[in-house]
């Protein structure tokens, strides 16, 4: 049985003005699209089903009951359902996963990057101050590296030269000593990562 009609009037109702898009909105294969219009629905993935429907803003129920309703007879009400809830779950699952997965990269390659971390904006404050060093020509080549922290949500604590109050939590003395509240000097930033502080600026004292 060709169950093309049916798929065109759905997608007309969705808006959609081709199988070609339909294939794009939904991320699957135009080859899915034909199994469908072919009637093989019943031998195709769940979660290749549930797209499309998502696509056509359906239930899964609904596209069962055009393109294989003999799946929906032989199955308890509850089935399609049931399943729905389990893909959605597993793709809850699966977003946490990949954003869990996503923080351990950040702070893996934080903790690669961490002598680069507090040496690099000294050397861009040196060179600053010494604009006719040859070493001012790299300073834009480091951007995309800088975009990247920027995208990672990793900021420093305070500018590299910059007097501030000595905070124990935030600073780390380089040498002598100091009392919290003491001005001091930074000479290597610190960062955090939104609320998390990944290492603290070291200071010295201000004599």
């Amino acid at each position: 049985m060709n169950y093309a009609s049916q798929l065109q009037n759905l997608m007309e109702k969705a808006s959609i003005s081709s199988f070609k898009e339909l294939s794009q909105k939904a991320g699957v294969s135009e080859l899915q699209l034909i199994r469908l219009r072919r009637g093989l629905g019943s031998q195709m993935r769940v979660d290749i089903l549930f797209k499309i429907s998502q696509a056509l803003g359906i239930t899964l129920t609904e596209l069962l009951d055009n393109f294989a309703p003999e799946l929906v007879k032989k199955s308890v009400p509850t089935s399609t359902s049931t399943l729905e809830k389990e893909y959605n779950n597993l793709q809850a699952n699966l977003e946490q996963q990949k954003q869990f997965l996503t923080q351990e990269f950040q702070q893996s390659s934080l903790q690669i990057l961490e002598s680069w971390l507090q040496q690099w904006p000294t050397v861009v404050y040196k060179v600053k101050q010494s604009p006719g060093l040859a070493a001012v020509k790299i300073l834009p080549l480091l951007r995309p590296l800088e975009q990247l922290l920027q995208q990672w949500n990793v900021e420093s604590i305070v500018p590299v030269g910059a007097e501030v109050p000595f905070d124990p939590q935030l600073h780390q003395l380089m040498e002598g000593s100091a009392q919290e509240g003491e001005l001091v000097k930074v000479r290597y930033t610190g960062y955090r990562q939104g609320d998390k502080l990944l290492f603290r600026a070291k200071v010295s004292p201000i004599n």
